[in-house]
């Protein structure tokens, strides 16, 4: 039996991939999952949604049962990290212990970005990243309340719709001239800000916030324009910034997120890192990029898994994504960066269902598919083989 021992950090969709496909690899020494919450890791996607309209329980989104862990030997830390001595292959944890490893895998993740206005402070102002986020998000969520939303991205979309169907007064601010706008082409934009606006949701574009006023609780955010919104609370979305801290001080290379190669590996190639917390290449799109969606945390990590047991396996997953929202089911497959054209399969301006296909030079790259599972499978398929497509053929109704 080897005496090695494996670390994860980050007790994420990536951190328990990676413990699961250490166990499949054939990794037979000790595996330590590091993890800052007590709550068996759990689906972080749902916390927007079903968790935070209060449809599902927290011990319904673990990711794998108490008994997985006892069953395949890997032993659950809570604590923190402060330190990486890699000199000495060991851990500095916030206990103050230190935790030796011969591997180690990083899979720390994201956390919200900061709002930075006045006020920001103030009680009644929260972020959704985590449990204990929503259970204090829950507390103001009473039906009636007024809810603002700032960010139009998912996050603030999916957040919005959760409380608007749980009966609060929702406004969405977005600075920007449209919703969506950094991941998503006009028509989809003006989809979406549709079905919100039909669900009773007051969304408000080219919407900066200049401050957050109350005592010392929120009342009302004040926006640039001199315009004031009525808030019993706030739910910042304005994206997500990668935990790079700990690899950073440890002297790995970090560039928006921990840069790892086509093995996952980091800059020390005796550290792997996956999932929200990591930048790599992507060749079929010509960028390094950070992906944040589970599926390529998974995939991350299983690569990663298979690098620290001397296996040389590659991360080539097409990337795809999700959104729920409403009766919407929202599946992206590929990254639609750099794209010239698009071809829209179905009528958004009327119905609840259609298909906006990304093209680059005619070659499609990317596909946002509202309802419609058959074309994001098709897409799925059709990117991962490159084949060549007849577009008129593919999009047997196409919007004017």
């Amino acid at each position: 039996m080897s005496t090695e021992r494996a670390v994860v950090v980050g007790a994420s969709h990536a951190g328990v991939q990676l413990v699961t496909s250490l166990r499949q690899e054939g990794w037979s020494g000790d595996i330590v999952l590091v993890g800052d919450e007590s709550a068996l890791p759990y689906q972080r996607p749902p916390l927007s949604k079903a968790y935070l309209a209060g449809k599902c329980s927290l011990k319904e989104l673990a990711i794998r049962s108490e008994d997985f862990y006892v069953k395949q030997d890997v032993e659950r830390v809570t604590a923190s990290v402060q330190e990486i001595d890699r000199s000495a292959g060991e851990l500095v944890l916030g206990t103050g212990d230190r935790l030796s490893y011969d591997a180690l895998a990083l899979c720390t993740g994201a956390h919200p970005r900061r709002l930075r206005a006045e006020g920001a402070d103030l009680d009644g102002v929260h972020y959704l990243r985590r449990s204990s986020d929503v259970e204090r998000i829950r507390e103001d969520a009473i039906p009636g309340r007024n809810a603002v939303i700032v960010g139009g991205g998912y996050i603030g979309l999916e957040t919005a719709a959760s409380l608007r169907s749980s009966g609060l007064h929702v406004t969405v601010l977005e600075a920007a001239d449209r919703v969506l706008e950094r991941v998503t082409a006009p028509e989809v934009s003006a989809f979406f800000t549709r079905i919100h606006q039909e669900e009773g949701v007051d969304v408000r574009t080219n919407a900066s916030v200049e401050a957050l006023v109350g005592d010392t609780r929120l009342r009302e955010v004040v926006l640039a324009s001199g315009e004031s919104v009525r808030a019993d609370f706030v739910i910042v979305g304005i994206g997500i910034e990668p935990t790079t801290e700990l690899a950073e001080a440890a002297g790995l290379v970090v560039d928006d997120g921990i840069l790892i190669d086509a093995h996952a590996r980091t800059s020390d190639p005796d550290i792997v890192a996956a999932g929200d917390c990591t930048s790599q290449d992507i060749p079929r799109y010509g960028r390094r990029i950070r992906l944040e969606s589970v599926p390529s945390a998974v995939e991350q990590a299983k690569v990663a898994a298979a690098t620290i047991c001397g296996k040389d396996k590659e991360v080539a997953a097409l990337p795809w994504f999700w959104s729920d929202q409403y009766d919407l089911k929202l599946q992206i497959a590929g990254l639609n960066t750099g794209y010239d054209d698009i071809v829209v399969s179905g009528a958004p301006t009327r119905d609840r269902d259609f298909t906006c296909y990304y093209l680059r030079k005619g070659e499609p790259i990317a596909a946002d598919c509202v309802n419609r599972p058959r074309d994001f499978m098709t897409t799925k398929r059709m990117l991962t083989q490159r084949a060549a497509v007849d577009m008129a053929a593919l999009t047997a109704e196409v919007a004017v």
